[in-house]
């Protein structure tokens, strides 16, 4: 049965006979490489580790063994892999042993099961595999499949093509970066850009623009603490909300907001060519 990890208790007689190796082969003895090592520990085994008489079973190792032979395995070999539960984080990875190693976006908040080998990092949502990676020995370091990067890409790219998330971002850098604030921290994108948009129109977009900054510079990210802002420091532009048609595609309808630099260099370019 395999032991648990760092538990020398559960190994027994093991330990002993480490401590037993180090006292009784190694003192006085010099090597030039492993090869003499190894030639010299058997040598020593054939004459005095296995011929001696053993204190605890009062007899010779080499008659202890002489009726033991091995078994065949098995057919199912227990998992003996290191075994842990991990949090998905926000940038779709888990951290064990000082590193952290990417999985699928869609798990990101999840609770899944990392088993790992000297050779292979695996993680297990419920019963199947995932995500599985070569370990990495060293520390701190990022472990990416190139599938996880492309899933995260293809995600945001479908993301900046909403409607809603359009018009929001024609609002000009700040509405990027505060986008951007939203998706580092796990906020629900959409439901956050429906309401700021809905408290645009209740505000105008220079109150939003300005409250964004606010927001920005305190690192908080949410619609409910834009609003916040704008009801403390701000006065609704509009006393009357827009009118609400039956169809709710109609109202879910939103424009860009105009660039008046464009406006100025097409009346510009006319000029020139008048």
């Amino acid at each position: 049965m395999a032991c648990n990890v760092r538990a020398p208790n559960e190994k027994g007689k093991i330990e002993n006979a480490i401590k037993y190796l180090r006292q009784n082969f190694w003192p006085l003895r010099s090597f030039t490489d492993l090869k003499s090592v190894q030639t010299q520990v058997m040598e020593w085994l054939d004459t005095v580790a296995n011929i001696r008489t053993h204190q605890t079973t009062g007899k010779r190792p080499d008659d202890r063994f002489k009726d033991v032979s091995l078994r065949t395995l098995p057919e199912f070999l227990s998992d003996c892999r290191e075994t842990s539960q991990v949090t998905v984080y926000k940038d779709f990875a888990v951290r064990f042993d000082c590193n952290t190693y990417t999985v699928p976006p869609w798990a990101i908040g999840k609770k899944l099961t990392l088993k790992a080998d000297n050779e292979t990092v695996t993680i297990y949502h419920k019963q199947k595999a995932v995500a599985t990676h070569h370990r990495s020995w060293e520390k701190k370091q990022r472990v990416e499949l190139p599938a996880h990067v492309e899933q995260v890409r293809k995600m945001k790219k479908r993301l900046w093509q909403d409607k809603q998330i359009s018009a929001f971002l024609s609002l000009g850098q700040d509405a990027h970066n505060y986008l951007d604030a939203l998706i580092k921290a796990g906020q629900p994108v959409k439901k956050n850009v429906a309401k700021l948009l809905c408290l645009k129109d209740e505000y105008g977009a220079p109150s939003l623009i300005l409250a964004i900054q606010k927001a920005l510079n305190y690192h908080a990210a949410g619609a409910d603490y834009i609003e916040n802002i704008l009801y403390q420091e701000m006065t609704p532009q509009h006393s009357h909300p827009p009118v609400r048609l039956k169809n709710q595609d109609l109202n879910r309808i939103r424009l860009n907001e105009p660039l008046l630099a464009e406006y100025d260099a097409y009346i510009k370019r006319r000029k020139n060519n008048d």
